[in-house]
């Protein structure tokens, strides 16, 4: 087992005997499973989402229901395979009747995320909806590649390509739709023109 593998299996302990987690009852009470994450541990790229649904909590995998289906079929689009990129959530166990988490589930749940891409290092954070495009964005405070006018709204900032720099060194930070949006009615072409800004960066 190697060192990135075993550090990934100890956040994994932890979130599996996270007792004190807002969301812990839910889970036991469900008999649900947490779902920490899933792909290469040496990923360039990154994709974060907000927490998982049923289905991703019956089986531990994140992105395995419809969403799940658009995002491997966007990923498709630009030649990229899942097993290639590493795809977790910022709240690792299904808040109840799939509403959005709370501001304190995604306090409790961050430093798990934090310590992931710390681990795993990618080079780009897509991040999927506006609850981890705003988490990452206040944690990392990048800088827009290009002049922006209007606000920071997921629908202003979407497809965009921002820069800081971390621990480990430079990285991009892509905010995208979350893949479920094509479920309720907005168009996949919008999503797919977005995944194409990745291609640009996977394919150097």
């Amino acid at each position: 087992m190697d060192n990135r593998t075993e550090q990934l299996r100890k956040i994994k302990d932890k979130i599996v005997n996270a007792k004190n987690s807002p969301l812990y009852n839910f889970r036991i009470k469900n008999k649900f499973l947490p779902v920490i994450g899933e792909g290469s541990h040496y990923a360039k790229i990154m994709f974060i989402g907000e927490a998982p649904g049923k289905n991703e909590a019956l089986t531990g995998r994140p992105f395995c229901g419809a969403a799940g289906k658009i995002l491997d079929e966007l990923l498709s689009s630009i030649g990229i395979d899942r097993k290639e990129v590493y795809v977790t959530n910022i709240v690792k166990d299904r808040p109840p009747f799939n509403r959005d988490p709370l501001p304190e589930e995604i306090k409790y749940y961050g430093p798990f995320l934090d310590r992931q891409i710390e681990i795993i290092k990618p080079e780009i954070i897509a991040t999927l909806g506006r609850f981890s495009m705003a988490y990452i964005m206040k944690k990392f405070q990048p800088k827009a590649d290009q002049p922006m006018a209007g606000g920071e709204s997921i629908s202003q900032i979407h497809g965009k390509v921002f820069t800081t720099k971390i621990s480990y060194g430079e990285i991009k930070i892509i905010p995208l739709y979350h893949p479920a949006v094509a479920v309720y009615g907005t168009s996949k072409e919008i999503l797919k023109k977005d995944f194409e800004i990745l291609k640009q960066f996977v394919k150097k």
